[in-house]
């Protein structure tokens, strides 16, 4: 027992001192904060986009009390020898219809993002959003294609219904939802039309995600839509996707 414990106290040690709080600056306004969790040897960066309104509030630390299933997740993506990194906001970008993610200043942070880790790492940049996370990162893609060369491929789990992609949006694409997904704005149609309307020279997928457990609003994290207890699940699917060559 005292040897697990050790190994567990070591263990937090190390999160704590690999883990680290990067501060992306934009124009003279708040700087955009993301949590960077590394892995040993990376092959990759997946740039990891919360739904709801995605605000986080990341602490210096990198403690954040919001419980999406991405803060659930981010440490399980070392193991794959991808580095993970939590995407903040500093305002809340709203639900539904009228969210901000569509808007310039939005969609600029995240092209200062993906440019901060790209210099950084010198690694494939992967966007994966959830849910209202998905608007995030299909309106990068969907931009032009000098945004398109700067990422490797997107992910999407638990798509929001306005979602699409532009037909020449000729990077990876991966859709994830939950077989039992019951949120009235994430329907089965949107993820399902993403991948049939993907050009054919385009690599492409859907997976369906099964079991796990459903509690609370069928819209948020505690439920199928936040793919509760299906984490590991969730990391694999998408991992494995983004290192097939």
């Amino acid at each position: 027992m005292r040897l697990l414990i050790t190994i567990f106290i070591i263990s937090l040690i190390c999160f704590n001192a690999k883990a680290q709080v990067f501060e992306v600056s934009y124009k003279d306004k708040t700087p955009t904060r993301t949590l960077l969790l590394p892995a040993q040897n990376p092959k990759a960066v997946v740039l990891l986009f919360p739904g709801g309104g995605g605000l986080m509030n990341l602490q210096n630390d990198g403690s954040t009390s919001n419980r999406h299933t991405f803060v659930r997740s981010k440490e399980l993506w070392s193991k794959f020898g991808i580095d993970a990194v939590l995407v903040d906001t500093p305002y809340d970008l709203g639900r539904g219809p009228n969210n901000l993610r569509f808007y310039p200043e939005h969609q600029e942070r995240i092209y200062n993002v993906v440019k901060y880790y790209k210099d950084k790492t010198n690694l494939p940049i992967w966007l994966f959003g959830h849910s209202m996370g998905t608007v995030s990162a299909s309106e990068f893609a969907n931009k032009n294609s000098e945004q398109q060369k700067m990422i490797k491929g997107i992910v999407l789990a638990g798509t929001y219904k306005s979602v699409s992609l532009n037909n020449d949006v000729t990077l990876p694409v991966l859709v994830i939802r939950h077989s039992l997904d019951g949120c009235q704005n994430i329907p089965m149609r949107t993820s399902e039309e993403i991948i049939k309307n993907r050009p054919k020279e385009v690599r492409s997928q859907l997976i369906l995600i099964d079991g796990g457990i459903d509690r609370g609003d069928a819209c948020q994290a505690g439920g199928y839509h936040g793919f509760n207890g299906t984490e590991d699940q969730l990391v694999k699917d998408a991992a494995e996707f983004i290192l097939k060559k």
